[in-house]
């Protein structure tokens, strides 16, 4: 099993969503999180005062597939998130060892 995560904009989240459950994943868990990747923020004004907003608001995805559809998940993601613009996000795919079902008690893929 692998764990999808994926880093990107809030506004594209909605169109991630719906791209994730056209592939049939069954669960995701989202997060709000601050962050900067390259952007490394921007510059505001407020009341004439101006000011560096460094950690800029992201949305964190996780998913937890099978093996062989992680590579086409995290491609629908890319593809469901991409803005064109800096800071559009980042995916990464890392191995899973164990599921459990709190309530059932499966294990391995059967959890998911």
């Amino acid at each position: 099993m692998k764990l999808v995560t994926a880093i990107i904009q809030p506004h594209r989240l909605d169109e991630v969503k719906k791209a994730v459950m056209a592939e049939g994943v069954k669960g995701m868990t989202v997060s709000q999180v601050n962050g900067y990747g390259r952007q490394r923020g921007h510059t505001e004004v407020y009341r004439g005062a101006e000011y560096t907003v460094d950690l800029l608001p992201k949305v964190k995805i996780e998913l937890v597939c099978a093996d062989d559809q992680a590579s086409e998940l995290a491609l629908t993601l890319a593809g469901a998130a991409r803005s064109g613009r800096i800071g559009d996000g980042k995916i990464w795919i890392t191995p899973v060892e164990e599921v459990i079902r709190v309530r059932t008690g499966d294990s391995g893929e059967d959890a998911l």
